[in-house]
């Protein structure tokens, strides 16, 4: 279903089937991007961010961008920008909150890409269910957003004030440049995730040496590249699995993986069930 609400309090909500290039633009204010289907590329200068199903991206006010749909068929995009005025008014308002927002009245926050997960996905997928069945009371609509606020600063924290802080670095400003680094290695994984990737292209992306990437991307998300490109892959595999009607052997093709019997057993080891199962239940 496709719609452009703009709240009287200037928030605005966009729903709606893409399937073109949109050409370079710049966020009016904060924005949460989301897709429920397919897949959604977007140039931030020199980088390259793609998110799915399972990842959303986050821009601040003023940021340039564009995007283009690279996928075989329409994307579902959804897509949530918060006006200044609410999240401060939110923030005032909840202050356990100030801790991940503070008073700058320059605050950004790290536009990168984020696990759409929890809270996060349940609020989100909430909140366009009942506009896609007609809900139109702002004061509820506004409920749902601030949840997803909520929400959104809880894996704010996990991502990258927690990370932060997991790095041993003596000075915050060089964890601080480190993470952002690091988080340069995870948007590339989480772009290219389904073909061969070296260690020394990663590093060269994320302007680090092999050594302090391999050392320092353990530190801050417990897992190795090649961990996380593994985890991220079966990941992609569930959603293909239950979102289309892909044989298991051109799933494990989609993904990047060249052997199907190492994916069915990795697949099995992470969530305790077969890749025909999962499909069966899910």
């Amino acid at each position: 279903m496709e719609y452009l609400k703009i709240l009287k309090n200037n928030n605005i909500i966009y729903s709606g089937t893409r399937n073109h290039k949109c050409p370079q633009q710049q966020t009016a204010d904060f924005t949460m991007r989301f897709v429920f289907s397919g897949n959604e590329n977007y140039s931030i200068g020199r980088r390259n961010l793609t998110i799915y199903p399972d990842s959303f991206l986050v821009l601040n006010k003023g940021t340039q961008y564009s995007s283009i749909i690279d996928c075989p068929f329409p994307v579902h995009a959804f897509s949530i920008s918060f006006d200044k005025e609410f999240i401060d008014g939110f923030i005032n308002n909840d202050e356990p909150l100030e801790p991940f927002y503070g008073n700058s009245q320059d605050f950004e926050f790290n536009e990168t890409i984020y696990p759409l997960k929890g809270d996060m996905f349940f609020n989100v997928k909430q909140l366009k269910y009942q506009l896609d069945n007609g809900m139109d009371d702002e004061s509820v609509i506004n409920e749902y957003l601030g949840q997803c606020l909520i929400s959104y600063f809880k894996i704010y924290n996990e991502e990258i004030s927690q990370k932060t802080g997991q790095l041993n670095f003596f000075h915050e400003s060089t964890r601080v440049e480190i993470l952002r680094r690091l988080n340069r290695a995870k948007e590339y994984l989480y772009t290219n995730y389904n073909r061969n990737i070296g260690l020394d292209e990663l590093a060269e992306y994320s302007c680090l040496s092999v050594n302090h990437l391999l050392r320092t991307f353990k530190q801050a998300f417990n897992l190795t590249p090649h961990q996380f490109l593994i985890q991220l892959r079966l990941q992609r595999a569930q959603v293909l699995l239950r979102n289309t009607n892909y044989p298991v052997g051109e799933v494990v093709n989609l993904i990047g993986f060249e052997c199907p019997s190492s994916f069915i057993r990795l697949f099995r080891e992470h969530f305790q069930t077969t890749p025909l199962k999962y499909r069966q239940t899910a």
